[in-house]
């Protein structure tokens, strides 16, 4: 009786001092499997007399019972123990600020152009696309610029064959544009896209730059129907207290050609440092659609005229943003594009 009472004493205490369930499971292995403690007990009963087996195995029995109702108590505190602290393990805190998700911005030359082509498209202007590696024929032959005229000199090309390039204009997409309506009026668009000169990049200058080229064909257009677009533009893009200047220039795609000057968003046309003093600041290039390049398109010249521009993309976004590098641009610097969240 004194060792059943031992295995019942030992086996209550190891139960008691069981931290987690696995510990509980091998204190039930030892005690209650066929190997275990009390089931060795019953290799006792042997050495017994008969008047004394009856009392000795209710005795193991309790034991058993105690045992089983101690590791069924401890099992119900330790199974909520192990979920109270899974609970807090997992808890999620709603009060704490979520993750702000990394998302990016449109670029601010892409910005630029959807505005631009926004204000064009709401004045009847189309967008027309076209290839960056491009074709002598209409990048330079049919922009009224044949092979070794001097002019060609204004833009450091990127050769890839003798008669293949990449475009130095967006004025070849004005070319087969023109090319492909055979003559027939009216014609009305905004060519964007990627152009490529050899030049060194510095604040002001890129080897890639963006522009977005206009073109008017048909009947009576003159130089005040490109003026007064081009003001609109310039109100809508800088601001309602903004004029525009024509000066006499030279391109060969265009006669008369003119240089589009803005009045100085710092100084109203007063004169400042940013403009040197003139009141102005040189934005984009413009003239008449040269004779020429109507003819090469199969348009008559005596019964059509049109305007033509080129705006530089880079160019207006640092007008429009005080932008002092154009190489800001294209570094990829994620803390300047950040900048233009505010813009979206």
């Amino acid at each position: 009786m004194e060792k059943v009472q031992q295995v019942k004493n030992d086996g209550l205490m190891a139960i008691e001092k069981c931290e987690n369930l696995e510990q509980l499971n091998q204190v039930r292995i030892d005690y209650l499997s066929k190997k275990g403690h009390v089931q060795g007990l019953m290799a006792l009963m042997k050495d017994l007399s008969k008047e004394e087996k009856p009392a000795f195995g209710q005795e193991v029995n309790d034991c058993k019972q105690a045992l089983t109702k101690a590791l069924d108590a401890k099992m119900e505190v330790l199974q909520k123990d192990a979920l109270k602290a899974k609970l807090e393990k997992e808890k999620i805190d709603i009060t704490v600020a979520g993750y702000k998700p990394n998302i990016g911005t449109v670029h601010p030359l892409m910005m630029i152009q959807q505005e631009l082509e926004d204000l064009f498209v709401g004045m009847g202007y189309s967008v027309a696309e076209g290839p960056e590696m491009e074709l002598d024929l209409y990048n330079f032959e049919r922009a009224n610029l044949p092979k070794d005229h001097p002019a060609r000199d204004m833009q450091d090309t990127f050769y890839i064959t003798p008669n293949t390039l990449l475009r130095t204009h967006t004025t070849a997409i004005q070319m087969r544009v023109l090319e492909q309506a055979k003559g027939q009026l009216p014609i009305k668009l905004i060519c964007p896209g990627k152009v490529y000169r050899r030049d060194d990049d510095d604040a002001t200058h890129s080897h890639q730059f963006m522009q977005m080229e206009g073109l008017v064909v048909g009947e009576n257009i003159t130089l005040t129907d490109l003026k007064g677009t081009l003001r609109f533009f310039a109100k809508k893009m800088f601001g309602e207290d903004r004029e525009i200047r024509f000066r006499p220039s030279y391109f060969p795609f265009t006669e008369p050609s003119v240089e589009v000057d803005v009045s100085c968003h710092m100084c109203g046309g007063k004169g400042c440092n940013v403009c040197k003093q003139t009141g102005w600041i040189e934005i984009l290039g413009a003239g008449m659609v040269h004779p020429n390049v109507l003819e090469m398109s199969g348009f008559d010249s005596s019964k059509c005229s049109g305007f033509a521009f080129g705006i530089g993309l880079e160019r207006v976004a640092m007008l429009k943003y005080g932008i002092d590098d154009i190489r800001n641009f294209y570094t990829n610097d994620v803390r300047f594009l950040k900048n233009f969240d505010r813009f979206d």
